[in-house]
């Protein structure tokens, strides 16, 4: 059932991802697009608290503290990531910033003891090499000129880190992970609030918060079933199965919007279908 759990987390979290491409490829402002998204994935959480009677557990310093390291996590890694992506490539930023999910797999395997067998591991090596394959791109410069990108990305890494791992550390405390989320994208939607120096046209503005709307939705119900696959079954496996979220976008970017793949690219569907099966037999 886990398994089940985690594969429905990509794909809904991957589809978060999707919307986002969506509305960057019709022009929309990335600011209000991640306004968008914390402010419908807060709603979401709240209300998934409130329905599963956890939302007491918001008077619990420890779910505070959880959930501000949480949401800085994800408020400041993608803040951070979209900034890497204007000093460097995204075919090294996007899957250099997903590798953060190997410190997910050692806290779980080292830290937390769970088991590990040469074939789950050869299973997650298959996922990892999957994550890394999909954003190569043919045509896109590999050099790196700015060394302000390498500290973009290695802080990125550390922060989506902290989200990721931090719900296996809140899990093995005994603490929700609603209240958990509500509060991360809480305080996150309050970061994104603070108005910009430089504001976007109208238009731009609309279409971000729009797509963001409908990311967060989806976004909230990746990260929740994440939570869930984290609570029944093993971070060193649910990890790396969560990563692939991005294969959904490169999915989605063949459908509709008619995307060539390299063949390095397609190796990488073919490492997360042949990973998934190892890790299940």
């Amino acid at each position: 059932m886990w398994l089940i759990t985690a594969i429905s987390s990509a794909i809904l979290f991957g589809l978060a991802g999707w919307w986002m491409k969506v509305s960057q490829m019709r022009g929309g402002s990335t600011r209000t697009l991640l306004l968008g998204l914390y402010a419908s994935g807060t709603i979401g959480f709240g209300v998934h608290s409130a329905v599963e009677g956890t939302f007491p557990f918001l008077v619990d310093p420890k779910v505070w503290i959880a959930g501000l390291i949480i949401g800085a996590g994800s408020a400041w890694g993608n803040a951070l990531f979209m900034n890497a992506l204007h000093y460097g490539p995204a075919s090294l930023t996007s899957p250099l910033t997903n590798m953060n999910i190997i410190l997910v797999i050692a806290l779980g395997t080292w830290w937390y003891k769970e088991p590990l067998s040469a074939f789950q591991a050869m299973g997650i090596t298959l996922l990892l090499l999957a994550v890394l394959f999909i954003a190569h791109k043919r045509k896109e410069p590999l050099t790196i000129t700015e060394k302000r990108w390498f500290i973009l990305v290695g802080t990125a890494i550390v922060m989506f880190a902290l989200r990721n791992g931090g719900l296996k550390v809140t899990d093995e405390l005994g603490l929700p992970s609603a209240p958990i989320l509500f509060i991360a994208y809480f305080l996150s939607l309050c970061w994104f609030l603070i108005p910009a120096k430089a504001g976007a046209a109208r238009a731009a503005k609309r279409t971000g918060l729009y797509y963001g709307i409908v990311a967060g939705l989806f976004s909230y119900g990746g990260l929740q079933l994440y939570a869930m696959a984290l609570a029944t079954g093993q971070a060193n496996l649910a990890a790396p199965i969560f990563a692939t979220n991005s294969l959904v976008v490169a999915a989605g970017a063949i459908v509709f919007y008619k995307e060539k793949l390299s063949i390095v690219q397609w190796a990488a569907f073919g490492c997360m279908i042949l990973g998934l099966v190892i890790i299940r037999v």
